[in-house]
């Protein structure tokens, strides 16, 4: 028999009583946070001891920070990165592609190349740059040691030191890019020259960057050694200050204070580099 009513909806399940529920405990971080605590606790009293610590004079230090023998100094030293960076990576991209090469010869070069001056302290190889003149007295009617003064051996030094560590590192950017980027630029009839310019440089750059901003900021503070030749940098000109003066803790902290700041500047230039080159992956974010 049909029924003259509309046919009723299923009734809607009564929602569960919050008491019926499990309760939801947070997790307990007692051992994170009694960490950090503690960890707090020895860094505050660390920068208490060396803010309240009367040897460091830090009254001579904010004297002499920015004196001119210092700034000098400071500015030599920012040179000498600069250069040995551009020089060093030049040489060295020009390594990594002769090792790279099908020329056997070539690739024995280089490899040789960076075998050396890998093997030898950078110390050794600046001292021995130094007293060239001993084994070559004149370079083509020139004497040798007119021709190379402190800067010109911490520049020689430096760059061919930095130009092994650059050339692995361009090999192993060059090498992390797709031999499908490769393959498809040959077919479009591009020469082996525009291919490493145009395509594989670029890709290679997301990841050369990271290690070639910890070879700069560690070629900032390996030029403190160019001061055993007595090249005036940094560290050389506080040593001028503090042997006239006898206040070597707080000169030594000039020059502390300063490769910190620079450090961390150029710290924060290498972020945004990375992350330009890594636009459009995951390490972007």
């Amino acid at each position: 028999m049909p029924s003259d009513t509309l046919a009723q909806p299923a009734a809607v399940p009564a929602a569960p009583d919050r008491a019926d529920l499990p309760r939801i405990v947070p997790q307990r971080r007692a051992g994170q946070w009694t960490a950090a605590v503690v960890v707090l606790l020895l860094l505050g009293g660390a920068a208490t001891s060396v803010l309240r610590n009367d040897a460091f004079h830090w009254d001579v230090v904010a004297r002499y920070f920015t004196s001119d023998a210092v700034l000098r100094g400071l500015w030599l030293t920012l040179w000498l990165t600069a250069v040995v960076m551009v020089l060093g990576f030049a040489l060295g991209t020009l390594l990594a592609v002769l090792r790279l090469s099908a020329n056997p010869v070539l690739r024995a070069v280089s490899w040789g190349y960076v075998w050396l001056f890998r093997s030898i302290p950078i110390l050794v190889q600046l001292l021995l740059w130094f007293n060239i003149g001993a084994l070559y007295p004149s370079v083509l009617g020139v004497r040798t040691v007119d021709l190379l003064g402190p800067v010109t051996v911490a520049v020689i030094g430096l760059t061919l030191h930095e130009a092994a560590y650059a050339a692995e590192v361009v090999r192993g950017g060059i090498l992390s890019v797709d031999r499908g980027q490769t393959e498809a630029a040959q077919a479009l009839g591009l020469g082996r020259w525009r291919r490493l310019r145009r395509i594989v440089l670029p890709q290679a750059m997301r990841s050369i960057v990271p290690p070639a901003g910890n070879m700069l900021i560690g070629t900032l503070k390996g030029t403190s050694i160019v001061s055993v030749i007595a090249v005036q940098d940094l560290l050389y000109s506080v040593q001028l200050v503090y042997h006239r003066t006898y206040q070597v803790i707080p000169l030594l902290m000039v020059a502390t204070v300063w490769y910190t700041v620079v450090t961390s500047v150029l710290g924060v230039g290498q972020y945004y580099v990375e992350r330009h080159y890594a636009r459009g992956t995951e390490r972007t974010r």
